[in-house]
């Protein structure tokens, strides 16, 4: 009785779970290796069309996750006595039920675990997501009872895409198929089976019914349509006395019952702690990989919307893979972006069955990822090259020629890029239906990773193949850009120039140039590097990144709220980015050495009170740029949980530790 007091790293009490200002503000999220996740509020609550206990792939539609099961209630029965233990948000401020009243404890270690108390009733509810396999235990244990009670458990079916709605229909299936302790239900052609079964004998009664004007709040709040209809096939029931535990198991295929208790076991076992920090960063970066095996394993960009992108793939790699010492993950996962290689470009996004490859800087991410191969695993130059040589040969011999997107090497040397309403740097985002930061031209960064590339390439040539006449060729190139580069990038009044085309030099304050200096092989020099990061450091850093745009700009924006065009025209203008911290590291270690190892402890330990922040165990997207730096996008980004393992590498090796193992 006394285990819902016991407090962990990640815990709330009474007081905090009946605040639903507080409690609906705080978000868990477990995902597993087949790419199925689950995702809720600390009380259960969904706010988000997003949230749901099974998200899973449905390959057959398309390439998006889907909501099955959105969520279960708990009625517990006691004599003549229902006390209703969910909690469901309706229009204009309504709650039914007020299970969260009943609510004592929370802890998130090393699953999300509710306590319930009434009375002398203890009842405690654990969820234990599948690490491999699109499947969802509930456990329930009762742990302290006077009598016998009843516990009745009701599920709440969406089957829709998780960017979408779903409203009471005709063409949803009322159909039940028994199984043994439980019932499967697809409600539409095309879906895969949702199968409920116990681990106990239960009694299933089939009474289907749509609940109506279910309300996310979390989506009103971001501009879009916030209400639904869920479809209740009907209701089990299941006997318990003091010391009893039942499983639920949900998944899309059957079980058999016996095993689900065993099977439910063993993968409690493979949890991950969250004892501390360090625990939540490693525990939150395992949850981006996806694995159906070594062909496909790639990275998740950010939950709960985002799918996989290969610029944000290359860029959370030297933390989730490399600082882990997973060679494994990293290799793999450039095999997987190499194979969908268009030209010279890596699948930058995914939607529906369609793969997109908008991204002109992706290319040069990847040299700059094998150069983190070599600094941090220590892997040879020939090795790299022998690898990989073939895939940086076509992305250089493609740019030079010329390619899609208007993506040109001019007489300079430099890299041009761009075409009308398309968005080809990271700063991506549309608003009203165009490219809100297009940058069209010459862009700082890609310029400036182009010439990386170029430099770095060169190295791996000569050492591996010395004849290889590509050494000569792409050292002209290079030493071209660097005759020509802050010709283009740095006006006759020393202002850095973010991006330049045919109507002009953009000369807004942006991290793009933060990039740009921060790279192995820089067109920049030392004097330059140290008034880019000067500015940076006065401009752009925030605790929670860097900012996208300095705060002294006329289109400066700090809060990244309101409908998605108010939204998108902030996100680049303003918003911090957490995964900027990584260039802004490397520039300080570049520029200052060993002494520079405070200021990146304190950029590390700063980002501990954001790990119980919005996604909790993990680290948003982003950050609004102005104080309290709240929040923002993804509850838990790739990129974000990359930089933080990132930092303590640096950390430790700045220090002359071993890195994380």
């Amino acid at each position: 009785m006394g285990n819902y007091l016991i407090m962990s790293y990640i815990s709330y009490e009474k007081s905090k779970l009946v605040n639903l200002e507080f409690a609906l503000n705080k978000e868990v999220l477990r995902s597993n290796q087949s790419g199925a996740f689950c995702a809720t509020t600390i009380i259960g609550c969904n706010t988000r069309k997003y949230h749901g206990l099974l998200v899973v792939q449905q390959p057959e539609l398309d390439n998006n996750n889907h909501v099955l099961l959105s969520g279960v209630d708990e009625t517990l029965i006691h004599g003549s006595e229902e006390f209703h233990l969910g909690v469901h948000m309706y229009p204009n401020g309504v709650y039914e039920p007020k299970g969260h009243k009943y609510i004592r404890n929370f802890t998130a270690d090393p699953m999300p675990k509710l306590t319930y108390r009434i009375g002398n009733i203890v009842l405690v509810k654990e969820i234990i997501f599948s690490d491999s396999e699109a499947r969802v235990y509930v456990r329930y244990t009762l742990e302290d009872a006077a009598d016998p009670i009843t516990l009745r458990v009701i599920p709440f079916l969406a089957f829709r895409n998780v960017h979408m709605l779903t409203h009471e229909n005709y063409e949803a299936s009322r159909k039940a198929e028994p199984l043994k302790n439980g019932a499967s239900w697809c409600l539409y052609n095309g879906y895969s089976p949702l199968c409920m079964q116990f681990s106990r004998s239960v009694e299933y009664t089939h009474v289907p019914h749509w609940y109506y004007n279910m309300f996310y709040v979390r989506e009103q709040e971001r501009g879009y349509d916030a209400m639904e209809d869920q479809f209740v096939p009907g209701f089990f029931e299941l006997n318990m006395k003091k010391g009893d535990t039942v499983i639920m198991a949900a998944g899309l295929d059957e079980m058999t019952p016996a095993t689900i208790k065993r099977r439910c076991e063993a993968e409690e076992k493979k949890l991950l702690p969250q004892h501390n920090y360090e625990d939540c960063l490693v525990k939150a970066s395992q949850q981006f990989i996806i694995r159906k095996n070594d062909k496909e394993t790639r990275l998740w960009a950010g939950f709960p919307w985002f799918g996989s992108c290969s610029r944000d793939m290359f860029l959370a790699l030297p933390g989730i893979a490399l600082a882990l010492n997973d060679e494994k993950t990293f290799t793999n996962s450039l095999n997987y972006l190499i194979s969908r290689m268009r030209g010279p470009f890596f699948p930058h996004r995914y939607y529906q069955k369609s793969l997109y490859y908008t991204a002109v800087d992706s290319p040069l991410w990847f040299v700059w990822l094998l150069q983190k191969y070599e600094t941090m695993l220590g892997v040879d130059k020939a090795t790299i090259w022998k690898r990989y040589g073939k895939t940086i040969e076509t992305i250089i011999t493609e740019f030079i020629k010329g390619t899609e997107f208007n993506v040109r090497m001019t007489d300079n040397g430099l890299l041009y890029a761009g075409t009308p309403n398309v968005a080809l740097t990271w700063m991506n985002v549309f608003a009203d239906g165009t490219p809100w930061t297009p940058r069209n031209g010459y862009a700082i960064e890609v310029n400036a990773l182009w010439y990386n590339a170029l430099r770095y390439a060169v190295d791996l040539v000569r050492a591996a193949s010395p004849t290889n006449g590509h050494a000569d060729e792409w050292t002209k190139i290079a030493d071209n850009i660097k005759l020509n580069y802050s010709k283009m990038f740095i006006t006759g009044k020393g202002d850095f120039v973010d991006y330049a085309n045919e109507q002009g030099c953009n000369t807004m304050v942006r991290p793009n140039m933060t990039i740009a200096a921060s790279l192995p092989y820089t067109p920049f020099d030392e004097e330059e590097g140290k008034r880019i990061f000067d500015m940076t450091k006065s401009d752009l850093l925030t605790p929670r990144g860097l900012r996208s745009l300095s705060p002294k700009d006329d289109e400066y924006q700090g809060h990244t709220i309101g409908n998605h065009s108010k939204r998108e025209r902030a996100y680049h203008n303003g918003t911090a980015f957490p995964w900027l911290l990584m260039p802004y590291a490397d520039l300080m270690i570049k520029l200052y050495g060993k002494s520079a190892v405070s200021e990146i402890e304190d950029l590390y330990l700063g980002f501990e009170p954001a790990i119980k922040d919005n996604g909790l165990g993990s680290i948003s997207e982003i950050y609004d740029g102005d104080p309290a730096f709240e929040g923002r996008g993804c509850i838990s980004q790739s990129t974000s949980i990359g930089m933080l393992l990132y930092l303590k590498y640096l950390i430790e090796k700045l220090n002359n530790k071993e890195g994380t193992k």
